[in-house]
């Protein structure tokens, strides 16, 4: 004769010690990248010389610009970008587009919101328009 028993299944202590795996990653979530970058972290004090010397070259870049024709992108964020390429040894301005999309520190100095589109590689850093 065959008798079936159902058991519980045998719960390890291992198991349990060790963290769930979530399925899911969030769809939104609302957090500032200012919050993110720690406040001792080096590229603060280069981001803040940078925008002072920055802000004094404004009138400097409003006049070299024409009034008319496409938008490009600023020259403050274009000299930004060359001072991250430097300082992070990236290769190339595609891959500073790529580093743009997903490095919040790179969106971070360079003042570009969450919300706002990536550089995609077939633009250039000064062509691309807005």
């Amino acid at each position: 004769m065959t008798v079936y028993v159902n058991m519980a299944p045998k719960v390890f202590s291992e198991a349990l010690m060790r963290g769930r795996q979530d399925g899911q990653a969030s769809m939104l979530a609302l957090f500032s990248i200012e919050a993110r970058i720690p406040s001792d972290h080096p590229l603060r004090l280069i981001k803040a010389m940078a925008d002072q010397e920055l802000s004094g070259l404004s009138k400097v870049f409003d006049r070299m610009y024409s009034k008319v024709g496409r938008p490009s992108v600023a020259p403050e964020k274009i000299l930004k970008s060359l001072l991250l390429i430097a300082l992070y040894s990236v290769r190339s301005e595609r891959q500073f587009c790529e580093q743009l999309g997903y490095n919040l520190l790179f969106r971070w100095f360079w003042t570009w919101s969450l919300r706002k589109r990536v550089l995609t590689p077939r633009y250039s850093a000064r062509t691309v328009s807005g």
